[in-house]
């Protein structure tokens, strides 16, 4: 009897392990359909750092030695091996062309520093995920304004190839920020305070290195973190990215490394994006989780630095819910505060959103034990486009509201992660054209293509997704009074 029930579930076994084998299968054979991979998908670029890189004595000038290395293997391999007559005009990597990201002043995918003449304080700056050290620096210069020094750093993997991101691996993005944290603490003194601030991917490496910084004695920890559309969690369909391994080291497969494949025209972005990135998203979304929860159990979260996160109730690339109840659900002191920019609550608006979208203030209203400060950015009334802030305190149900100077644009049903850290008048992902501006590309966030659906290479979502925030001077004055009012009076 007990052969005759072992038989079985091995038969079982073979045949389910056979009919996800058939699964994978197909999916390979869906991704030969997609677009012609470039050189920018193939090349493997030596000189990035790794891990394994940061031997004792391993700091930023080092990193920034093998950046450059870095870049100018980017240059040797990728932009003088594509003939000129072969390139396109909106092409990211045509040399001397308009979506080339060596600007004038400087190229925004690299490291870089802002050293104000006193230093007040210290900042390190995490970029997002496929994204590069560009995306926070309308941050890094209200720091800067406020005698702060930052320091941006290049994550392994960014702001050179897609192919980088095949390749790198979340301990190499772990290990690089305790490189810059390391230095940022070095530069300014142990006096001056210490932040940290995160963008999507990078702020789930801000939370993992305020974690790490708690129980190792030879980092610095930061008295606050700022985190913008926070990467705490993702689609768990993430976690089988790299099964693609199984059949993509077939050339007829090579295909199969992909999420996407698409033309690169945007200079501080891929636009194309690997599976193995979307793995280690999700390796390190899935550790962190595992960390603040066991940081909880002991009691260490008492002591865990303030958080001021901003995002979007409306996110198609992270879990909104993940911050609020794997994150700020935990913490144990007063001193953080969740900022939500809700979706337009205008009434005329209400056919077209979905009746299960309900407001976080309906969802967390009753709930008089949130132990942080919760803050709506929304509608004043249903009949207005005008905008309030509405704020309940830690443990408290009570919901005050202020009026803002701040309405929604017409066109604009609700923000996007990508939007949050970039204020309207980014000349690349903003409302329109910068004058005085050194970049001469495609203004990518005013962009607004019109004609037929599915035909374009890049997807219609992406061109039309919104790319700027137009209530940035909210974030702003917040990250200013945070600055003002928690570490020093400014005068």
């Amino acid at each position: 009897m007990n052969h005759r029930y072992v038989g079985k579930a091995v038969k079982l076994i073979l045949l389910v392990a056979l009919l996800l084998f058939f699964l994978l299968l197909a999916w390979a054979f869906q991704s030969r359909s997609m677009p012609a991979l470039k050189i920018w998908h193939t090349t493997t670029l030596q000189s990035e750092f790794h891990s394994a890189d940061a031997t004792v004595g391993y700091g930023l000038a080092d990193y920034l030695e093998q950046e450059d290395r870095l870049f100018a293997e980017l240059e040797a391999k990728i932009v003088l091996q594509i003939e000129p007559i072969l390139q396109l005009r909106y092409e990211r990597y045509k040399r001397g062309g308009v979506q080339n990201p060596a600007w004038p002043s400087r190229n925004w995918n690299r490291t870089y520093e802002m050293v104000p003449d006193e230093i007040k304080g210290g900042a390190l700056l995490l970029h997002g995920l496929s994204d590069s050290p560009y995306s926070l620096r309308r941050l890094a210069e209200i720091l800067y304004q406020r005698g702060f020094y930052v320091l941006a750093l290049r994550l392994p993997g960014h702001g050179t190839i897609p192919a980088a991101l095949t390749e790198v691996r979340w301990e190499d993005w772990r290990a690089a920020s305790r490189i810059g944290a390391e230095h940022v603490r070095k530069r300014i003194g142990s006096a001056p305070p210490f932040f940290v601030a995160g963008f999507s991917n990078g702020g789930a490496l801000a939370v993992t290195y305020a974690l790490d910084a708690m129980v190792d004695e030879q980092l610095p920890e930061p008295e606050q973190l700022l985190l913008f559309s926070p990467e705490i969690g993702i689609s768990p369909f993430a976690s089988i990215a790299n099964s693609q391994k199984l059949l993509s080291f077939l050339p007829y497969f090579a295909k199969f490394k992909w999420l996407s494949i698409q033309p690169e025209y945007d200079p501080f972005k891929y636009n194309s994006f690997p599976k193995n990135a979307a793995q280690e998203a999700w390796e390190l979304t899935d550790f962190l989780d595992k960390r603040v929860t066991a940081a909880h159990s002991a009691g260490l979260l008492k002591t865990f630095p303030g958080v001021l996160t901003f995002l979007s109730w409306q996110d198609s690339t992270v879990y909104t819910s993940a911050t609020i109840h794997r994150l700020y659900s935990y913490l144990d002191n007063d001193d953080s505060e969740l900022v939500v920019f809700d979706v337009n609550r205008f009434d005329s608006l209400v056919p077209f959103i979905p009746a299960a979208n309900a407001s976080p203030l309906l969802k967390l209203k009753d709930d008089a034990n949130l132990p942080y400060r919760l803050t709506v950015i929304t509608n004043v009334s249903g009949e207005s486009e005008e905008m309030a802030e509405k704020t309940k305190a830690p443990h408290t149900a009570l919901i005050e509201s202020r009026p803002l100077d701040l309405m929604w644009p017409q066109d604009v049903y609700s923000l996007s992660h990508v939007a949050i850290p970039f204020p309207p008048d980014d000349p690349v992902y903003g409302a329109g054209r910068v004058v005085g501006s050194d970049y001469q590309g495609l203004p990518l966030g005013a962009l607004s293509p019109r004609g037929e659906t599915r035909f374009l290479t890049a997807p219609v979502g992406q061109l039309m997704r919104l790319r700027h925030n137009p209530f940035f001077s909210y974030i702003e004055a917040r990250v200013e009074e945070e600055i003002r009012e928690s570490f020093y009076p400014v005068k």
